[in-house]
């Protein structure tokens, strides 16, 4: 495998408990392909997820209105962290969401978890695009959404993980570059902290990122291993998992990581102590790109408590290597959400238009694409630049135009190949690891005795 350095590589969270309501939805017959209830053009829908944020969603809903000016959709943002708990009940229900997100994996909106509760959407994505769909769809929008055949979501687009993303006006005034080493990391957050300023920070509470970056670090020590180890093709008792867990005890230990990191959550935290200043670099995807636009910069700065917010340079950096091996620029990836549409809806039709315009349509995956925030599912759609009002687009634009580019070209998934029980097992490995409590032979030992027993 060739080695690259300067440029990215072009290659390819919650725990869900069983939950014994979709037991009673698989009854109700719900996991058909349902019917045409109500009409296709007028409706007042319901949309529950924990993604997009509001005014990204107010902003799609907006552009889908202008199509379908007699469809109401009303976006419900649901907590990440106690999604599952909610749209449990809400699932077996008349009275919930018409629209609900699913995700890849057994992170939070499990699509295994809730397949029973969604018709299968197999049938609208071949009306919609021909029996050729799965050939115009980026792989990584259906493969992870498809349970025994059903098409359990359809996905707005992608998000990839495997980059940090940097305030390069902090970078600017202490005179400092961004770290490609691990040595080099180190010097930086040592200059920062020296400055009186933080330099890297993570919620390292919220494990779905600390996997995210574990999963960087393995693909610099050895590209592929992550996911091997999580389909069972390689243990994780394997010298390169000791390795890799060696270097993110190191984060902790070697002052990258922040005080406190593991009493701290991703989000709200960890992106608010970024976006209000406080540090200078912080381990978030392809999601965080649409903050990179004026006015969605300064309203998450509001939103961190920044008063009279001056929005600031943010571009994304390769994560540095760290194992010293040159194998850079790797970026893993899925669905950022898929919409599913409930079984127990009165207004299939109308939620079938407003899914299938999103996710399938030019005019909607351009509106996709234009936020920002997902890599559209519908292949050879891209950002209008032109049109996407950048803090500073001189030294933006050409960042963010390559690191677009490579995410959407990766194939590595992110959370797809990790079961429940993994993902729990590495909750208590990395949190484990990096607080002392646990011994890295010992956390690989647990992460290894959850794939044998599966």
């Amino acid at each position: 495998m060739s080695k690259k350095t300067s440029s990215w590589r072009r290659a390819g969270a919650t725990a869900v408990a069983g939950l014994t309501l979709l037991s009673l939805v698989a009854c109700s017959g719900g996991g058909s392909g349902g019917d045409d209830s109500g009409s296709a053009t007028e409706g007042n829908l319901v949309w529950w997820g924990w993604t997009p944020d509001k005014p990204v969603a107010d902003q799609l809903i907006a552009a889908f209105n202008e199509e379908y000016p007699d469809i109401a959709v009303e976006f419900v943002s649901k907590p990440i962290d106690n999604y599952d708990s909610v749209m449990g009940p809400a699932i077996t229900s008349a009275d919930g969401p018409d629209i609900f997100n699913v995700a890849p994996g057994s992170a939070n909106g499990g699509v295994e978890t809730f397949q029973a509760g969604a018709i299968d959407l197999a049938p609208v994505v071949e009306e919609a695009l021909g029996s050729d769909w799965r050939d115009k769809l980026s792989a990584s929008g259906v493969e992870g959404l498809v349970v025994d055949d059903k098409v359990v979501g359809l996905s707005a687009g992608s998000v990839y993980s495997g980059s940090l993303w940097i305030n390069k006006d902090m970078f600017d005034a202490q005179g400092l570059t961004p770290p490609t080493t691990l040595e080099e990391w180190k010097q930086v957050c040592a200059a920062f902290q020296a400055a009186g300023q933080g330099c890297f920070v993570q919620g390292a509470g919220q494990w779905a990122f600390d996997m995210d970056t574990f999963e960087a670090i393995m693909e610099n020590v050895e590209p592929g291993a992550y996911i091997e180890a999580s389909l069972g093709e390689r243990p994780y008792t394997d010298p390169a998992f000791v390795e890799g867990m060696e270097i993110w005890k190191s984060l902790f230990d070697d002052g990258i990581m922040q005080d406190g990191a593991v009493g701290l959550q991703q989000y709200p935290d960890a992106s608010n102590a970024f976006m209000s200043g406080q540090y200078a670099m912080v381990m978030m995807g392809t999601w965080y790109t649409q903050y990179t636009v004026r006015d969605t910069m300064i309203g998450a700065m509001e939103a961190a408590g920044v008063s009279n917010p001056e929005p600031f340079t943010m571009i994304p950096i390769q994560f540095p290597d760290v194992a010293g091996t040159g194998e850079t620029g790797n970026m893993f990836g899925d669905a950022d959400y898929g919409l599913a549409i409930s079984a127990q809806s009165d207004q299939q039709a109308a939620a079938k238009t407003f899914v299938t315009w999103l996710t399938t349509t030019e005019a909607g995956q351009q509106t996709v694409a234009n936020t920002l925030n997902d890599i559209p599912s519908l292949l050879g759609i891209q950002p209008q630049w032109d049109d996407i009002d950048l803090v500073n687009p001189e030294v933006q634009l050409d960042a963010l135009k390559e690191y677009t580019d490579v995410a959407a070209s990766s194939t590595q998934p992110r959370f797809a190949t990790v079961s429940a029980d993994l993902n729990s097992a590495f909750r208590d490995a990395l949190i484990g690891v990096a607080t002392g409590d646990v011994t890295i032979d010992d956390a690989l030992a647990g992460l290894q005795s959850v794939v044998d027993a599966q």
